[in-house]
């Protein structure tokens, strides 16, 4: 990819990651039910995947982060 794509999906998981940070810390409302999305599992996958968003920027400034 390249670093317009690069940081187009970093930005994106970000503000996922934070909109779904914001919606695992509220307190349940036990009238309209049970939570349907797992709010805390989608903000720590999406901050997984802007790791790794972080890890190929390091790459396109030429570090090099895996085995050779």
């Amino acid at each position: 990819m390249d670093w317009a794509a690069t940081l187009g999906v970093t930005l994106g998981f970000v503000a996922l990651a934070v909109f779904a940070g914001w919606r695992g810390q509220r307190p349940p409302n036990l009238v309209k039910g049970p939570r349907m999305v797992p709010w805390r599992l989608v903000m720590v996958l999406a901050a997984s995947v802007v790791l790794l968003c972080l890890v190929h920027i390091a790459n396109l400034l030429g570090f090099e982060t895996g085995r050779r």
